[in-house]
């Protein structure tokens, strides 16, 4: 392609553009999941690593907070998407993070640092289904937006339930986060009417029932992902009631975007 403005896809074709390398290059991508809507942060995660990988092309290296400075540019300034940081800086960083979000604009990272044996006891307390349900997230989070004012204290509790979440695992303190998830999610549900469902509040209910100490859906809501916490001994019951969801094995990734194979 002699142009690159002519690109149909937008993210890459932007991360082109930002990077200057606009010939010369062959960009493909493969990933297990949708690239869109379904609340994993995918299209986030393919910006910071097609940024990643064009510099690396370039042989310039570019610090994390850099690539995640510069996803958050091409979808939120360039392309206007009605999102959050939270996924490119997810996606860049790695690990388990405390993020916050200042009214200047600037992005405090704060990694929760686990030893071997509670991140293995974290990586086995949870438990994610696919609802079969896809919804275009960005009519939620406008009306979320719109309704930010009025929502005030509902989001007030939700910044101290985070807080909580927080102080916790720095305590390696499990016990608590399905609780803190539940009350989250509840309070989530007062910021847009789309964010659940008859469907979504059936399939919550029944992983309540079956011993799911707390959980939410994954990003905006409305549909994707549900994210279940749990004792491991629950799990079997758990997955008998929810046998008509797909399940999508997981653990929690401790590097963010890498280079694995550089030829030059």
């Amino acid at each position: 392609m002699d142009n690159v403005d002519n690109l149909k896809h937008d993210i890459i074709r932007e991360a082109l553009k930002l990077t200057g390398v606009t010939q010369g290059v062959e960009v493909v991508y493969i990933s297990d999941l949708p690239l869109r809507n379904t609340g994993l942060g995918s299209s986030s995660s393919l910006a910071v690593g097609v940024l990643n990988a064009l510099y690396a092309y370039k042989n310039k290296k570019v610090g994390v907070k850099r690539l995640a400075e510069e996803a958050c540019k091409i979808e939120i300034e360039i392309l206007k998407r009605p999102i959050g940081k939270q996924d490119q800086y997810a996606a860049a960083f790695g690990g388990l993070n405390y993020i916050r979000f200042n009214k200047d604009e600037s992005v405090e990272v704060k990694p929760i640092i686990f030893n071997k044996d509670l991140f293995h006891k974290f990586n086995r307390i949870f438990l994610i289904f696919y609802t079969g349900r896809v919804v275009k997230s960005g009519r939620i989070l406008v009306e979320q937006k719109d309704k930010t004012s009025k929502n005030f204290s509902v989001l007030d509790e939700m910044v101290k339930f985070t807080k909580d979440f927080y102080w916790n695992l720095k305590k390696g303190k499990l016990d608590v986060v399905g609780d803190l998830l539940h009350r989250n999610w509840l309070h989530k549900q007062k910021l847009a009417s789309q964010i659940t469902n008859k469907t979504i509040d059936v399939y919550y209910e029944k992983a309540i029932k079956a011993g799911a100490a707390g959980g939410k859906i994954l990003g905006s809501g409305g549909g994707g992902f549900l994210l279940l916490c749990c004792k491991p001994d629950d799990k079997f019951k758990i997955r008998k009631e929810l046998l008509n969801l797909k399940e999508m094995p997981f653990k929690l990734e401790t590097q963010g975007s890498e280079i694995i194979y550089k030829s030059n």
